[in-house]
């Protein structure tokens, strides 16, 4: 049996550094998500900010992302412009959680400049119903209202857009 060359060596390193990093990656997506809703979506209704009514039966038929976040999030404010693009090609109802009054949570969209619809969820009891531990979550719910995928933390507008395009097949 030969010895591996330096480069071949290195590249096996590499793809077993790769490897674990992977394993790590969906050992705690596992482990943030493991509280989190599944099968048919909880019940999630109420006035936007807007004004305007909203429930989930209203998306039946289509993929629909629900996307829990908070004014305070730092990470939320990474990913909101990518949720405020997906909002303009798919339907999308975000949560804002524990973010505040309907006056602070509608003067931080403005000075954001997002426009994204808002459900306000003062209490925390929509997050709860819905097993979401920590913000930003975002659930992609099929077109019959079956939870089809679950993640916490930062997500990218590619990743959120495959998910939907999938849930929707």
């Amino acid at each position: 049996m030969s010895t591996p060359t330096p480069k071949k060596r290195r590249w096996q390193l590499w793809l077993r550094d790769l490897g674990l990093l992977l394993l790590a990656v969906v050992a705690i997506q596992w482990w943030q998500t493991r509280d989190a809703a599944s099968g048919m979506a909880p019940p999630l209704a109420g006035r936007l900010l807007d004004g305007g009514l909203v429930s989930l039966e209203s998306y039946r038929g289509r993929p629909l992302l629900v996307h829990f976040w908070a004014t305070w999030c730092p990470v939320c404010r990474v990913e909101e412009g990518s949720i405020d693009d997906l909002a303009r090609d798919y339907p999308v109802l975000t949560v804002a959680s524990n973010s505040g009054t309907a006056a602070e949570v509608a003067a931080y969209l403005k000075q954001q400049g997002l426009r994204f619809p808002v459900l306000l969820d003062e209490s925390g009891d929509a997050g709860r119903r819905w097993g979401v531990r920590g913000v930003p979550a975002s659930f992609i719910v099929d077109p019959d209202g079956e939870i089809a995928h679950v993640a916490v933390g930062y997500t990218t507008g590619l990743g959120l857009r495959v998910r939907l395009w999938l849930a929707g097949l």
